[in-house]
């Protein structure tokens, strides 16, 4: 798969950065993880959501080391076997939760008009890899056992996450693969970590004054194993995997100007070359992050089309 970047950001993606740098607020790598958390929670957009669906619920599941949170949306759309979108967010496996990734739920939700649940799996170093994966892997078997409940199709369940939620719904489709448990039936992937960043030349290019940074990769990785041996687990780092066939079709969405964006164009050709069908979208005037930037005061247009295209592709393989 091609990836590169283009000239100079997209205008309204500089106009974000000198924002973004105006604030001097300190690198993450630079505080404590809930320092990071409240950072990062800050950064949202707060006040009523833009987009208003039928039902938003919030619930607690039974998970591996007790209540694991979840909040369901349903758009209201009509049917009792649609497809369910199962969703892991963002924040590099230490920051971030349901409430900093509510908006794109909401806009995935209404958009695709699929069922969504959004897992706030458990973040590192309180829970180290493979912890969070664990949570995930339970969400899964709880949606599955509870489609009908949420009108939905146990058979057409679709794994989604940017980042360090796209690298654990990555990892999730494999460990299904490899050890069983729900049918998975598409993975949608928005600028996922999949192997060694450091081998790319995107990480060279992009790895400062982009918002994500090699500091701030280097902080996140080094919190979230706790062992050594873990470091090269394939379910963590998927691309490492000797095998990736017979994984679900998948969609993966990268950056220009993401120090992620040659790993994510790496897994989508390895996806390809072991015969999992792929679909590949590349913004070549983006950021990392650009996913979520779909509401004032950071709107972007491109964002909007990114999520046309996932949906697109959500449409063409499963209805």
């Amino acid at each position: 798969m091609t990836s590169s970047s283009a000239n100079e950001p997209h205008p309204d993606v500089q106009a974000f950065l000198e924002l973004y740098d105006s604030l001097d607020a300190p690198s993450f790598d630079e505080v404590s993880p809930e320092e990071a958390r409240r950072m990062f929670d800050e950064m949202r957009v707060t006040g009523e959501p833009d987009i208003e669906l039928e039902r938003v619920e919030d619930r607690t599941i039974d998970g591996p080391r007790g209540d694991l949170s979840i909040r369901i949306y349903d758009p209201g759309t009509e049917g009792e076997d649609r497809p369910l979108l199962l969703y892991f967010h963002g924040g590099g496996w230490v920051i971030g939760n349901i409430d900093t990734h509510d908006g794109a739920c909401r806009k995935l939700a209404a958009d695709s008009g699929y069922p969504l649940v959004s897992v706030d799996y458990g973040l590192a170093p309180e829970h180290p890899f493979p912890e969070g994966l664990e949570d995930c892997s339970a969400a899964l078997e709880w949606a599955a056992d509870s489609a009908d409940e949420l009108d939905a199709d146990p058979d057409r369940i679709i794994v989604a996450g940017d980042s360090a939620g796209g690298t654990l719904a990555a990892g999730l489709s494999l460990l299904v693969r490899d050890r069983g448990g729900p049918d998975i039936a598409y993975q949608l992937l928005i600028y996922p970590s999949t192997g060694d960043v450091t081998e790319t030349d995107a990480y060279e290019e992009n790895g400062d004054g982009y918002f994500l940074t090699k500091d701030d990769m280097a902080w996140f990785r080094e919190h979230l194993f706790d062992r050594e041996i873990d470091q090269g687990n394939v379910y963590a780092l998927p691309r490492l995997a000797h095998d990736l066939s017979d994984l679900p079709p998948a969609t993966v969405i990268t950056a220009g100007f993401d120090p992620l964006r040659d790993d994510g164009a790496a897994y989508a050709e390895r996806l390809a070359d072991d015969g999992v069908p792929v679909e590949y979208h590349h913004y070549d005037d983006m950021i990392h992050g650009f996913f979520n930037m779909i509401s004032e005061p950071v709107n972007l247009e491109r964002a909007h089309e990114a999520y046309d295209d996932a949906i697109a592709d959500l449409h063409a393989a499963l209805e």
